[in-house]
C-alpha cells in the first residue's frame, strides 16, 4: 500500500493517515510502508556552501519533530571553504554527522570543538547561541549531514548544551551483509551515545550489501524517515527501491524494513516523537508563535539572545 501525497499531513499534528479506521491502522502496524519519496533539492547556505536539502524545502517543509536535513557532499573546495560563519540559533537542536572531512565549531559562549570523520555533535541551542561551523581542510572530500530537531514549547529557552561524540564512541554493530552505526536511540541491540533528548530520537546509519535484510522496531507514536546516501535501498514491506539523494517518509507502524538493493546502498534512518505544537519559524529561529519569533530577532539585535 503506497499512499499518495494527499493522504499525508506533515506538520504540527505529525504524520496522520486520513480515512483509515482503527482496525485498518492496527493491520498496517506490521511494518511501515512508504508514504512519500522525494528528491533532495540543490541549494546553498551559510556563506555559499553547496548542499542538498532533503527535508525543509517546499515539498516537505518539516516532519514533526524534524525540521530540516541537509547533506554537504563535495570534493570541490569552492563549494565548502566559505563555511558557516557566525550565526544565531534559538528554540531547536542541530545534529551534525560527519562521514569525511573536518569541521570546527566555536561559539560566543566559549565552546569549541572539532568534528572529524565518523563523529557527531548534538547541539541544543535552547535560549540562544551565536556560533560558527567552518571547514578545517583546504582540499579533499567534505561529506556530512545536519539535521534540525524541534524543542517542545516548555524547553525552548533552556540553557544551551553540546554532546560532542568522537567517532570511536558511536555504537557500531556488524550484521549479516550490513554494518550499522547508532547515534541515538537503540537499534539492533546497540544504544547510541546521545542521551536526554526530548523527542526520544532514533538515528542510525546503515550500510547494506546486496541481499541484506534488516528489520528494526520503532515506537508507534514516532514519525520516521530515511535518506539514502549511497546506491539504493529497498524500504518498507513492499520493498520499494529508493535511490541516492532521495528521502522516504514512512507511514505508521511498529518498525522499519530495509533491504540491500542490487549494488548495495547506505541509508540514514531517523524517528522521533512528534510534538504536535504550532511552529513559527524564520531563518535561524524556531518558536511557537510569531510574537516569540519577533522577540528572538529583537534579542539578537540588542545582544540579549545568549543572556539567560
Amino acid at each position: 500500500m503506497i499512499l499518495s501525497r494527499r493522504h499525508v499531513l506533515l506538520g504540527g499534528t505529525g504524520l496522520t493517515l486520513l480515512g483509515c479506521s482503527k482496525k485498518s491502522l492496527r493491520e498496517f502496524q506490521a511494518g511501515r510502508e512508504l508514504a512519500q519519496v522525494l528528491d533532495a533539492q540543490a541549494t546553498r547556505d551559510g556563506a555559499g556552501v553547496s548542499l542538498k536539502r532533503a527535508l525543509g524545502h517546499r515539498a516537505i517543509p518539516y516532519l514533526d519533530p524534524f525540521l530540516m536535513l541537509d547533506e554537504f557532499h563535495t570534493d570541490n573546495p569552492n563549494d565548502y571553504l566559505a563555511g558557516f560563519p557566525d550565526h544565531p540559533h534559538r528554540g531547536f537542536e542541530t545534529v551534525t554527522y560527519m562521514v569525511h572531512g573536518a569541521m570546527e565549531h566555536q561559539d560566543t559562549l566559549g565552546n569549541r570543538g572539532r568534528l572529524g570523520p565518523g563523529s557527531a555533535q548534538w547541539m541544543t541551542a535552547g535560549h540562544g547561541i551565536i556560533h560558527s561551523e567552518m571547514p578545517k581542510q583546504e582540499r579533499g572530500l567534505m561529506w556530512g549531514f545536519q539535521l534540525w530537531v524541534n524543542l517542545p514549547a516548555s524547553r525552548k529557552l533552556i540553557a544551551p548544551r553540546y554532546q560532542d561524540i568522537p567517532a570511536g564512541h558511536i555504537a557500531e554493530v556488524e550484521l549479516e551483509k550490513a554494518r550499522v552505526r547508532v547515534v541515538a536511540g537503540t537499534a539492533f541491540g546497540k544504544t547510541g551515545p546521545v542521551t536526554g533528548i526530548d523527542v526520544e530520537p532514533l538515528y542510525f546509519d546503515a550500510a547494506l550489501q546486496p541481499g541484506a535484510e534488516l528489520d528494526q522496531a520503532t515506537p508507534l507514536s514516532h514519525n520516521a524517515f530515511a535518506y539514502v546516501t549511497e546506491g539504493a535501498v529497498r524500504l518498507g514491506p513492499s520493498g520499494r527501491e529508493v535511490h541516492q539523494g532521495q528521502l522516504a517518509v514512512f507511514g505508521p507502524g511498529d518498525g522499519v524494513v530495509l533491504r540491500g538493493a542490487e549494488g548495495g546502498g547506505r541509508v540514514l534512518v531517523m524517528a522521533g516523537r512528534p510534538l504536535r505544537e504550532p511552529v513559527a519559524r524564520r531563518g535561524p529561529f524556531v518558536m511557537n508563535t510569531e510574537d516569540e519569533l519577533r522577540q528572538a530577532f529583537e534579542d539578537y539585535r540588542t545582544g540579549r539572545l545568549t543572556v539567560m
